[in-house]
């Protein structure tokens, strides 16, 4: 038999709080889904998540009973959370489905662990583990660890058609636990219910999406995607940019090691256009720090590898650090790839490697004068002030920084004498 009970997280003593609470009095409770599927895969566990015949009001009340503090995540659907120290673990009593429309399902409480099994999407999160540790597989998913198929739970068009998320969950999924080609039958009934992405909302969408970006290397599930016609359905943007992009980058990130940034790898499949990427931010309704981040990347100028040192201080003093590095980043992966099968882009490679160090260590100098100084001269509080400034800050960027404020207040002076 096939057993977990070795894992350091399953032998936490809050696990076996909840072991001890939920085993009792005729209920059972089992870990099932993620840290089981990561554990046998040999990746950290994550959440720990139990499933149980006892219904949610039932583990509230022993739970409060236990001096267990158990919040309400997701009752309608079964869902209790219990925090103990300050560690979660989310409850989930035994279900299947009474209707499903694509987007949310109406489920009935049971107690039958193959029933649950089955209303579950892949086979490899169907997997539970008792307090023995030993694991309960009513699907097929053992096997499908060993071989690293991401594959659905009986017929892929109804798991698909019960919540259509699972067209992208599938592809995730995929791309952080699947080995070779995806499952043929998974990725056709994907790609048949492809047009029904557009009934989700759009932070689901986004979600989903990130999280795939996230992987490892997302790039073969990228290629699937499109493949199916499924990323043109989220990512109409990248339709005629495409995702060529994508294996350079991940090469990049593991010779320099650049953490995995979901917010990067879009950009490299995504055109630099500001308004494109303004629609595509408030169609998928990111957040304001991300919707930020590709604005800043958008109005970056493009960096030449041939770029002096000087001339790219003063890009950075007037569009900022982020956007410059992410355009960097993506050239320096660009030509390292080039480079593989052409020398001639060895030096621009070592160039964009040179400019994005520089970039990233850089330090916005502070500009000497400022509105009080233009005030002291006579200059009338209003537009004019701000006119001034930039004329001479103008100035002080061109000669990169260098002209002191001395000489600036002369210049100031001169300018305000003639008018």
């Amino acid at each position: 038999m096939t057993s977990i009970v070795a894992e350091r997280w399953f032998q936490a003593p809050h696990l076996r709080r909840i072991f001890d609470l939920l085993n009792a009095d005729g209920g059972e409770v089992r870990v099932v889904g993620g840290a089981i599927r990561n554990s046998l895969m040999g990746l950290p566990a994550g959440d720990v998540d139990l499933a149980t015949t006892w219904r949610p009001e039932e583990v509230t009340e022993r739970a409060g009973g236990a001096g267990i503090k158990a919040v309400p995540t997701g009752i309608d659907h079964g869902t209790v959370t219990l925090v103990i120290e300050g560690v979660p673990y989310e409850i989930t009593t035994l279900r299947r489905d009474v209707a499903t429309d694509g987007r949310r399902a109406e489920v009935a409480f049971g107690t039958d662990w193959k029933a649950d099994a089955e209303r579950r999407d892949f086979t490899i999160n169907a997997l539970y583990a008792g307090v023995d540790g030993e694991i309960i597989d009513h699907v097929g998913g053992l096997g499908d660890i060993e071989t690293r198929t991401v594959r659905f739970i009986g017929s892929a068009a109804e798991r698909v058609a019960e919540d259509y998320l699972r067209i992208l969950r599938f592809f995730r999924f995929f791309a952080h636990y699947g080995s070779g080609r995806p499952d043929a039958e998974g990725l056709r009934a994907c790609a048949q219910a492809r047009a029904k992405l557009a009934t989700l909302s759009a932070e689901r969408v986004w979600t989903e999406t990130k999280k795939l970006l996230s992987a490892d290397d997302p790039g073969r599930a990228l290629l699937w995607m499109r493949q199916a016609g499924v990323l043109s359905e989220i990512l109409p943007e990248t339709e005629k940019w495409g995702i060529d992009a994508i294996p350079a980058l991940i090469a990049a990130e593991k010779s320099f090691s650049w953490r995995a940034d979901p917010l990067l790898r879009l950009a490299a499949i995504v055109p630099p256009d500001a308004a494109r990427l303004e629609a595509m931010t408030k169609r998928l309704r990111l957040s304001k720090a991300e919707s930020a981040y590709l604005d800043r990347f958008a109005e970056a100028p493009e960096i030449a590898a041939t770029l002096a040192d000087a001339a790219l201080d003063r890009q950075l003093y007037r569009h900022g650090t982020e956007g410059i590095v992410v355009r960097l980043r993506l050239a320096l992966a660009s030509a390292r790839r080039k480079a593989e099968t052409d020398p001639a882009f060895l030096a621009d490679s070592a160039s964009f490697h040179r400019l994005l160090a520089r970039a990233e260590k850089w330090q916005r100098p502070v500009f000497p004068l400022n509105g009080a100084d233009v005030l002291k001269l006579g200059v009338p509080a209003g537009p004019k002030v701000g006119e001034v400034l930039a004329e001479l800050e103008a100035f002080w960027v061109e000669r990169n920084f260098s002209v002191e404020r001395a000489t600036l207040v002369a210049r100031l002076e001169s300018m305000v004498r003639s008018g």
